[in-house]
């Protein structure tokens, strides 16, 4: 059999098993049985096992999880690759976690699901989604058909930081096809995020080298912040992001930082400068935040996305298969 009369098989037979290859598309695994649950029901079901009884905190590190793999070579998963020079070891991504739950999500799927291939970047995208509903967000479709990408380097890492100014920031997700509303409610995110002192620390004590805060900052939320993260420590304490309802996927994090309980700079700056001020102000008054929350992540999702025969869909979502000499890691 020629490799063309191959290929229209398999193309053949993924328009019925509920694959449509070369395009991103929601209920790509439709079709797909994995006992009495289908693809997505085996991942929600292995998010919710790990939410209740190993980590509450999981929709916080998953929306980090995607958002850092997206923003390097694309959604293609990359960041959970293991190496000594993968994107893991990146100093942005040293706080990165929930790469356990990855590995027993793509487990779970190995066996309930034979023979179904589940790409490591598409297990991100739904367990991100399903992570979001448990902790109070509201359901959005999550795209699937992505492949997972081979290349894996902490030197191609570069994250916006906590400190980059608003116009910076834009034209950083700019680069990545997003624009400033789809900014403004990605960082929504961190309405169940936590940061580091020494991502603010700056802020408390000597705001851009003034000897002095940042006058931005609410003057009780400064007495709180110097509390937990003393200027002198040997401990990186860490704060919730939100000073409203820190476990809730919901819009109090643009209330708070309305009234100047921002924690990092950026946060506080989105509700300050004129280039997104607006929009913040309209979530707050609004009532559809968990709808475009959702269609910004939707979007996130589909930025430099490997699909049809581009990449692969590994078996394990560390390694790639048959590891290439030639491949960096």
């Amino acid at each position: 059999m020629s490799k063309a009369v191959a290929l229209i098989i398999v193309l053949f037979l993924g328009l019925f098993s509920g694959h449509c290859y070369g395009q991103l598309r929601v209920g790509f695994y439709k079709g797909i049985k994995c006992g009495q649950k289908d693809v997505e029901g085996v991942v929600r079901e292995v998010v919710k096992s790990w939410r209740f009884t190993k980590d509450k905190t999981i929709a916080a590190a998953l929306l980090r999880m995607q958002f850092h793999d997206c923003f390097v070579n694309g959604c293609d998963a990359s960041i959970l690759l293991d190496g000594n020079n993968s994107e893991k070891k990146a100093g942005a991504n040293k706080s990165v976690r929930g790469y356990e739950l990855i590995d027993a999500i793509k487990q779970a799927l190995e066996t309930e699901c034979q023979g179904a291939e589940v790409s490591c970047a598409d297990i991100i995208s739904l367990a991100t989604r399903d992570a979001v509903l448990l902790s109070g967000g509201k359901w959005y479709n999550a795209e699937t058909g992505r492949r997972d990408g081979s290349v894996s380097l902490a030197s191609n890492v570069n994250l916006p930081g906590p400190s980059i100014s608003v116009s910076d920031s834009i034209n950083v997700f700019a680069s990545k096809g997003l624009n400033a509303t789809d900014m403004v409610y990605l960082l929504g995110g961190h309405t169940v995020g936590t940061a580091h002192c020494s991502n603010f620390q700056d802020r408390l004590y000597n705001y851009k080298k003034t000897g002095g805060p940042d006058p931005t900052m609410n003057k009780l939320m400064l007495s709180s912040l110097r509390m937990q993260c003393p200027k002198s420590s040997n401990f990186d304490n860490s704060v919730p992001l939100d000073m409203g309802t820190p476990s809730v996927v919901d819009n109090s994090f643009y209330q708070q930082i309305k009234w100047g309980n921002g924690v990092l700079e950026i946060d506080q700056q989105i509700a300050l400068d004129p280039l997104t001020n607006k929009t913040v102000d309209s979530i707050v008054k609004g009532s559809d935040f968990y709808t475009k929350f959702g269609e910004a992540m939707v979007k996130l999702g589909k930025v430099e996305v490997l699909i049809g025969t581009q990449g692969e869909v590994r078996k394990s979502c560390r390694v790639v298969n048959n590891k290439n000499p030639f491949i960096l890691f």
